[in-house]
């Protein structure tokens, strides 16, 4: 079962956007399929997400932590007006964040949303 889930700096972030669950949702359902804007290594990708009333390309960047499998996790974001990319200590950081969240188990993932440290916002096949 997939399980895509936000971290509690990236709840922060998105409540300042148009960026919603849904949105996110269906960014990963494209993910799935191969449609991914960058794969940026030590299993972080980067994905366009359009926000409401603009197209992907002026929109948000989301970073994201995943094997592209049961585990996906909405760890950053920015948008393309306020920033271009991430810079190299922001990937190596964010790649050691990664390691940590995919090393985590089922039982470790439901404790952390019950703390409220990772929100689940969809989950499916």
């Amino acid at each position: 079962m997939r399980r895509v889930l936000k971290t509690r700096p990236f709840c922060r972030w998105m409540r300042k956007t148009e960026l919603t669950d849904q949105s996110l949702c269906d960014a990963v359902v494209e993910m799935t399929q191969g449609l991914l804007d960058g794969n940026l290594g030590g299993n972080v990708f980067k994905k366009r997400v359009g926000l409401a009333n603009k197209g992907k390309r002026s929109s948000a960047r989301t970073i994201i932590a995943t094997h592209q499998g049961s585990k996906w996790f909405f760890v950053f974001g920015f948008e393309k007006n306020d920033k271009s990319n991430i810079s190299k200590h922001e990937l190596e950081v964010l790649q050691d964040l990664a390691k940590d969240l995919l090393g985590i188990n089922q039982t470790q993932i439901d404790e952390a949303v019950a703390k409220g440290t990772l929100e689940e916002i969809c989950h499916g096949p």
